[in-house]
């Protein structure tokens, strides 16, 4: 059977009916698995609601979910096209939060066992870290689909801060040049900063602009900073 069209999909995760099945019990944000109702046909999903988002010192409350669809936005707006769909909804079990496409995968294949050929693949995820200043780039946090082996990356509710925050695992590609393929992905459209400007401040999306042209100067990787911490805990 056919996978259903990505389109279905969207439309569904974003106007099906919510029905709770269950709770991701990793991790510190409270994250669960929801089954989604749509014109006969169910969809699996995940559901992270605001309220269950811990505080955190340095980005604003309730503002995680918000980063969620921002990192799906620029994901696709860009070309990268591996983090799920991702919406907001007011209407959740819990009250309003991101709603994500679930991807079947393997969760004892991951980037500290991933084979050598696999983890070459990780090169535009580390481009699309850096870019969008992910602070949390666990190695459980990028996998590959079960049937299809497309890669996917989650986990994005703490990107876009307007300080240096970049905290990944993926350090492989430190010092290497940044493909002309590459760069190219770094021209943000002006669509694209429209799309963001209800889910970042507009500090952030300038931010975001600026590491756009600073990471086209650099042309390069970076490598891991020694002023601050470069690494996520737990790192998997």
């Amino acid at each position: 059977m056919a996978p259903p069209n990505i389109e279905i999909i969207k439309h569904a995760l974003q106007h099906g009916d919510l029905e709770l099945k269950g709770q991701f019990m990793l991790g510190s944000n409270y994250t669960f698995l929801v089954e989604i109702t749509h014109e006969g046909k169910t969809y699996p999903a995940v559901y992270k609601p605001s309220k269950g988002e811990q505080l955190l010192w340095d980005f604003p409350e309730n503002s995680l979910a918000q980063r969620e669809v921002a990192a799906y936005l620029v994901s696709e707006a860009l070309g990268f096209h591996f983090v799920p769909f991702t919406t907001l909804r007011d209407d959740g079990p819990y009250g309003a939060g991101s709603i994500q496409q679930f991807i079947e995968y393997d969760p004892e294949y991951h980037y500290f066992n991933f084979s050598d050929d696999d983890k070459q693949l990780l090169k535009p995820v580390a481009l699309f870290d850096l870019l969008v200043n992910n602070a949390d780039r666990k190695g459980g946090h990028v996998f590959f689909e079960n049937d299809t082996h497309k890669l996917f990356a989650i986990d994005h509710g703490i990107c876009f801060h307007e300080d240096d925050k970049l905290r990944t695992v993926l350090w492989d590609f430190a010092g290497q040049k940044i493909s002309d393929d590459f760069k190219t992905r770094l021209s943000l459209p002006s669509s694209l900063l429209a799309d963001l400007q209800p889910y970042l401040t507009p500090r952030e999306i300038s931010a975001l602009c600026a590491r756009a042209d600073s990471i086209l100067k650099m042309g390069i990787f970076p490598r891991q900073p020694r002023d601050r911490r470069a690494m996520p805990w737990p790192p998997l």
